[in-house]
Formats: C-alpha cells, structure tokens, sequence
C-alpha cells in the first residue's frame, strides 16, 4: 500500500539545542517548542556542555540564555560553537543593556530574545532564522 502523502514521509522536523540554566524556564521552553512541532536534540544548563553537544547533535538552531552557570557564558559558547561548525544561534535573555547587547554581537547572533517572551515571537524568530540560514546560505564561523 503506498503513502497518499509521500511528501509527508521526507519532511523532517527541525532540530533545535536549548541552553539555558533555570530548569523551570528551560522546560517552558521545551515545551513550546515541542508543541511547535521542533524537535529538542538536546538541553543542558553550562556553556562548557553546550559546545560539545552542539558539535555532536548538529542542531539546525540554538537556543542559548547569555548568562549561565558554569564559566562559560553563553556569549563565550556561541563563539565557540561558530568558530567549529556553521549554526545560526538565537540569544534569550532578560538583559537588553548597551554593555550586554555590544558583548552579544561578538557572537554574531541571528537574533536576540529578551524574556519574558511570547509564543508567536518565539515561532517567528526561529521560522525566520531557519529559512534565512537554509535560503541565505551560510556565515563565516567567528574567529
């Protein structure tokens, strides 16, 4: 018996990376994103786990909150995260200062969340960020 919807079959869900510290929010964050239709390849809370796991898991967007536990912030691990390997990274956060947002740009994000943020601006940031990185073609890893 053939599939009426072949189509169905090869459209994959795109996978996405959430780093951020507060369990809690983190879980919203999965949440929402399950119910999107994203697939979560992954979540953990340090900047020094999410390097590795974004190099081993290959997402095709990363969630990353600014400040994290660990000794890496989450500025420090996109940085490290694009000078390996070509993903389009999304800041979260509830800082918007002038010193925050000119550290943020060192990491060349393809967008920057300030919490609390809603549901239909999440959707939108990561459909934009996905098809601009799949359509726009890539960006040069930071140095």
């Amino acid at each position: 018996m053939t599939d009426p919807n072949p189509d169905r079959l090869s459209v994959q869900k795109p996978k996405i990376l959430v780093v951020e510290d507060e369990l809690v929010v983190a879980l919203d964050i999965q949440t929402r994103l399950l119910r999107m239709g994203y697939e979560i390849v992954g979540r953990c809370s340090t900047g020094e786990d999410a390097v590795p796991l974004a190099i081993n898991t290959k997402p095709d967007l990363v969630l990353m909150d600014i400040l994290l536990a660990g000794k890496l912030n989450g500025i420090a691990a996109a940085r490290q995260i694009r000078s390996k390997i070509d993903l389009p990274v999304v800041f979260l956060t509830a800082y918007s200062d002038d010193a925050t947002l000119r550290l943020a740009r060192l990491a060349e994000p393809v967008a920057y969340l300030v919490k609390p943020f809603d549901e239909r601006t999440l959707k939108a940031t990561i459909e934009i960020t996905l098809y601009r990185h799949r359509t726009v073609g890539s960006q040069p890893p930071v140095r």
